[in-house]
């Protein structure tokens, strides 16, 4: 059902609040609603203890299963629970700031216009695609900045995610790509080791505060996942925002005109066509009783974060419709809620916070080059990513 979103979130969103369903052949729960959600994402009795899920501990999950890797992803603040994620989490914590962000800001402004010149360029003649010249490096560079990855490297590590999220990838090859990003990164700790410098992985080693120091596989799982998590999912929140506005010309109208504030656009986009679908997984340590229903010690949760945006208990009987005029703050929970909260959520706002004005402002006439029905999306399960957004510059 990946190419027919909408009519996944539909059935979620109209099922039960904890939902039974199957992964790849797994069967794991899904939430559906804002409420439960927000209750399970706060139970302690939910962990991301992989060994605390009965299937991986019975042998009937192996390596094998194609999404394994987004689970058993190595040691990182994404994979543990308790004092020893606020350890991990602390480290990180330090280095993404909003003083941090706000000194990043004119790089990401310069990065915006940079990408801006090669999309003019590229598309003076006729159609370009928005996400390979403007959305998806945007982000990389963003991350690689912030991390002291090469900028000559960019290429390599979009391709390397791509290949993992998708689901055409086979596993063999998956697994060997995620070995191949743990060399990387290591390769990358031990340089940043013996010469550190003004980045994340730099300060991710040398954080003295919240305990011991992070070893290097905890640097490393953080970094690969952080990577992952920074890049994709502002890559979603950029285009599915100016796929909204497209669709709806009044409303961009409005923020072209000023009457209604870009941070708004960001958050209704969000709310309304979140850039990760689900998120894999947690595992109770003991039954848990939500409604009717009752998780079974050691079965998986998944959270489905767009059925939970579309939840018209919480967001009202219009919850299906992309409106920026409807009540602010737009209360939502895209990027999670609880301890694990996503660490880089301010950033992603950021990021579409300036490249959303930039694009309309140099732009203001663009459009698709192609029907909105005829955009396809990428065979990925957890992220809401599209094979490509052809538009035209200038109407």
């Amino acid at each position: 059902m990946v190419q027919d979103l909408d009519g996944e979130t539909e059935q979620l969103r109209t099922s039960v609040p904890l939902a039974r369903i199957e992964l790849l052949g797994v069967p794991a729960w899904t939430v559906t609603r804002h409420a439960e959600a927000r209750q399970l994402l706060m139970d302690r009795r939910l962990v991301k203890d992989l060994d605390a899920w009965g299937l991986w501990q019975s042998g009937k999950v192996t390596h094998a299963w194609p999404l394994i890797g987004m689970i058993d992803a190595g040691r990182s603040m994404f994979t543990v629970d308790g004092s020893e994620h606020r350890r991990l989490r602390t480290k990180t914590s330090q280095a993404l700031t909003p003083r941090r962000l706000e000194e990043i800001r004119p790089d990401i402004e310069r990065f915006t216009e940079h990408l801006l010149d090669a999309l003019a360029e590229q598309g003076k003649d006729g159609a370009v695609d928005l996400k390979t010249v403007f959305a998806q490096p945007l982000p990389m560079k963003v991350v690689g900045l912030l991390m002291g990855v090469d900028e000559a490297l960019h290429p390599m590590l979009t391709r390397q995610y791509k290949a993992f999220f998708s689901m055409l990838t086979p596993q063999e090859d998956r697994l060997a790509l995620l070995a191949e990003l743990d060399v990387f990164y290591a390769v990358l700790v031990r340089e940043k080791t013996a010469h550190p410098t003004d980045d994340l992985t730099s300060a991710l080693i040398l954080a003295e505060e919240g305990g011991e120091p992070l070893t290097e596989e905890e640097v490393v799982g953080n970094l690969k996942a952080m990577v992952a998590a920074g890049h994709e999912t502002t890559i979603g929140l950029i285009l599915n925002a100016v796929r909204a506005l497209l669709a709806h010309p009044d409303q961009l109208r409005k923020v072209l005109d000023g009457e209604i504030p870009w941070e708004t656009v960001v958050e209704e986009t969000l709310r309304w066509d979140t850039p990760t679908t689900h998120l894999l997984m947690r595992f109770a340590t003991e039954d848990i009783q939500v409604g009717d229903q009752v998780i079974a010690e050691g079965e998986g949760v998944v959270i489905s974060y767009r059925a939970i945006g579309r939840d018209t208990a919480h967001h009202g009987d219009d919850a299906d419709a992309f409106d920026i005029t409807r009540p602010t703050p737009i209360r939502h929970m895209t990027f999670g809620h609880g301890p694990h909260i996503c660490p880089g959520a301010a950033l992603s706002r950021v990021e579409a916070g300036i490249a959303l004005p930039a694009l309309f402002g140099r732009f203001p006439r663009l459009r698709l080059a192609i029907a909105d029905d005829e955009i396809r999306k990428l065979p990925v399960m957890t992220q809401n990513d599209m094979e490509a957004f052809p538009v035209l510059l200038h109407g």
